[in-house]
């Protein structure tokens, strides 16, 4: 029996890699569904399933956990499934100054956000560049300035922009890799970044989670290098990396809630 090619999502149990798996399911995708939530898995997976398409398979899995990626490749080998696109959706912040905000939580954003999707990414590597597949790595608008209040979030993503563009680079001609960077998304991820009314992102215009997904494979499908979903959003993107990085950094700080007003 042949090995059948699948769409690998991870952090797909809600919010922008739920709404991502709805839309490949749609683009006619056969997918596997990771996150560390079952529940939360079979609830989307059901919800696929009831839009007509097949349902996709799931694996429970915490990907911040050494070793994450070697258990996910031997789920994938026991089924005879084969990788030739992977969505890199997992990933948390926390909101709080690196000093006083817990090690092993913001050691977790490192190991979640860098090290798990690189791991993913390489492991899989050979399985997606043989079915001239494609990578979208979920990045964010934090990925281009620094940002004292989220900075390991902010700091994390960057390393999510900067390894896609060069991956893309890199595998030109072979495989598409595109890095979505999507500005504030109601999710479950305010709450678990415990960002409070102090900060002032939320002055920003928010684009829900099915918009951002509807952009972003979008982009995918076309091979571009990154989508930023948004008119402020792309606005803030091109002016902030501009701008004298003490302004900058000022800016951000005001934002999260750590900082005065920029005079």
């Amino acid at each position: 029996m042949m090995a059948v090619a699948v769409t690998l999502i991870t952090g797909a149990s809600g919010g922008i890699g739920a709404a991502l798996a709805h839309e490949a399911a749609r683009a006619g995708r056969r997918l596997v569904l990771v996150a560390r939530s079952a529940k939360g898995l079979d609830a989307v997976a059901d919800a696929i399933a009831a839009g007509g398409h097949p349902r996709p398979a799931v694996f429970a899995c915490d990907l911040a956990k050494p070793g994450a990626a070697d258990r996910i490749a031997a789920f994938l080998k026991k089924r005879r499934l084969t990788v030739a696109e992977l969505v890199n959706n997992a990933g948390y912040g926390l909101s709080g100054p690196v000093a006083k905000l817990a090690r092993a939580d913001q050691i977790g954003i490192v190991d979640l956000n860098v090290r798990a999707l690189t791991d993913l990414t390489i492991h899989l590597l050979p399985e997606i560049i043989a079915a001239r597949g494609g990578i979208l790595n979920v990045a964010s608008t934090a990925s281009f300035q620094p940002g004292p209040g989220m900075a390991i979030y902010y700091a994390s993503k960057a390393y999510v922009l900067s390894f896609s563009e060069a991956l893309a680079w890199e595998l030109r001609g072979r495989v598409r890799v595109t890095a979505l960077c999507p500005g504030l998304t109601p999710t479950g991820f305010q709450g678990r970044a415990q960002i409070t009314q102090q900060s002032r992102l939320r002055l920003f215009p928010a684009t829900s989670a099915e918009r951002v997904a509807e952009h972003g494979w979008r982009a995918f499908a076309r091979g571009r290098r990154i989508i930023i979903p948004g008119l402020m959003n792309k606005l803030g993107a091109v002016v902030a990396p501009r701008q004298p990085r003490a302004l900058t950094l000022a800016v951000s700080a005001w934002l999260t809630g750590r900082g005065r007003a920029p005079a």
